[in-house]
């Protein structure tokens, strides 16, 4: 991986947003905000740029499930200085238990694709709402893998952080000052209790940052990648599950 420069990173970030707010005529944002590090992230990247006023952090919970991601949150929102009438914090359990709760057979992955879908709908309702663009958290990471619901938390109408891998994130969370309870925390959807992104994948952040970025920006073949160092069945892994999701960023299919 390249050498990074959360500093340079930074302001060409807060250009973006200041560019893209302003090309499209919009003074507003919504953030979904969990209390993970990409998100805080995004959050502190959108003050920066669009300054406190104009930013509306929305909670959304699923019941107790992510009730420490609430509180993280609800910290680093006060240390933004986020006036408290613009927090929105709505319990989506009801909504998605009356999607799933006909279906007793409903396995958790489908669940948890409800619950990120259910979220997308309250995120751009608010954003409706208020006249507002809705700023995706997904890192570049979790979008080669494949690491995300369509139409759940993927929608959005700007992505800051999309070009940048976890790791890159960690160290652009360290320079805004995100809470070390937030760094600190594993990284989880809050999608079921005990999930983790990691225990999913079956790998870490670094070594899949690593991997993909040898794969993709390097174009290096599997064996170079392996000649190199790396495992080879750690290689294979997040190879063919990048490779399986390239689906994902192509759909929907069109006739052309």
């Amino acid at each position: 991986m390249n050498t990074f420069d959360p500093r340079h990173e930074v302001e060409k970030i807060t250009v973006f947003l200041k560019d893209t707010f302003s090309r499209t005529g919009f003074s507003s944002a919504v953030v979904g905000f969990s209390g993970g590090v990409d998100s805080a992230t995004v959050l502190g990247l959108t003050v920066r740029a669009l300054g406190k006023d104009a930013v509306y952090p929305v909670l959304l919970p699923y019941g107790p499930l992510g009730t420490r991601g609430v509180l993280d949150a609800t910290e680093y929102i006060e240390a933004l200085s986020i006036p408290p009438s613009h927090i929105v914090r709505i319990d989506i359990k009801p909504a998605v238990d009356a999607i799933v709760g006909h279906d007793l057979g409903v396995d958790r992955v489908r669940k948890g694709n409800v619950m990120a879908r259910v979220r997308m709908v309250y995120l751009f309702d608010q954003a409706k709402k208020r006249n507002a663009l809705v700023l995706g958290t997904e890192n570049r990471t979790e979008h080669l893998l494949g690491y995300f619901t369509r139409f759940g938390d993927a929608a959005s109408d700007v992505e800051p952080i999309v070009h940048l891998y976890k790791t890159e994130i960690y160290e652009l969370a360290r320079f805004l000052s995100v809470p070390s309870s937030i760094i600190e925390k594993t990284p989880s959807a809050d999608l079921w209790p005990g999930q983790t992104d990691e225990g999913e994948f079956g790998f870490t952040y670094k070594d899949a940052d690593e991997i993909l970025s040898m794969r993709v920006d390097g174009k290096k073949s599997v064996d170079d990648i392996v000649k190199s160092g790396k495992d080879s069945g750690l290689v294979e892994t997040i190879v063919k599950r990048m490779e399986q999701n390239e689906f994902k960023h192509k759909t929907p299919y069109i006739l052309l």
